[in-house]
């Protein structure tokens, strides 16, 4: 099955939080109906890029059957660390970067790699959402939820 995932994380200009993702997850079903499904979560005092990252991580962890991945970011930091090799590197030397400065965020790089492994992934960088309703959609979905007071649950949209 071909799945587009849109994601966006938002921290709100706090790197203290609030913080928040919007993950909007859309699919064709064997009868040709499509489908999507939204989630959101808030979290308090978090940086965006922890935003961006879950929001991919979830929308992925979703996926019950393996599938062909398209991945809608705005985030030059989750979509450059594919299409640029990035990752790559960062494991071959230890989760080290440049002067040995260590990689921030291993936990949910590791996490993301392990919710990736069963389908085949493809990231696409949108620039400022470029137009795309479902990335202003994801970006509605982070900001309400980096706004919110209290932590959130996922929530799922039929």
């Amino acid at each position: 099955m071909e799945v587009k995932i849109y994601t966006d994380g938002s921290a709100r200009g706090n790197p203290d939080g609030p913080g928040g993702y919007g993950t909007i997850l859309v699919y064709i079903d064997s009868k040709g109906i499509e489908h999507r499904r939204e989630y959101s979560a808030g979290y308090k005092k978090t940086t965006n890029n922890r935003m961006e990252l879950m929001a991919a991580i979830v929308g992925l962890e979703a996926l019950i059957k393996p599938c062909k991945v398209n991945l809608y970011s705005d985030s030059q930091y989750l979509v450059k660390a594919f299409n640029e090799k990035w990752l790559e590197g960062w494991i071959k030397k230890g989760w080290k970067r440049g002067k040995n400065e260590p990689v921030k965020n291993v936990d949910l790089w590791k996490r993301l790699l392990k919710a990736m492994e069963p389908h085949q992934v493809t990231f696409h960088w949108v620039k400022g959402h470029n137009g795309h309703p479902m990335n202003e959609l994801c970006d509605e979905l982070a900001t309400n939820a980096a706004d919110g007071t209290d932590l959130l649950e996922d929530t799922i949209v039929e």
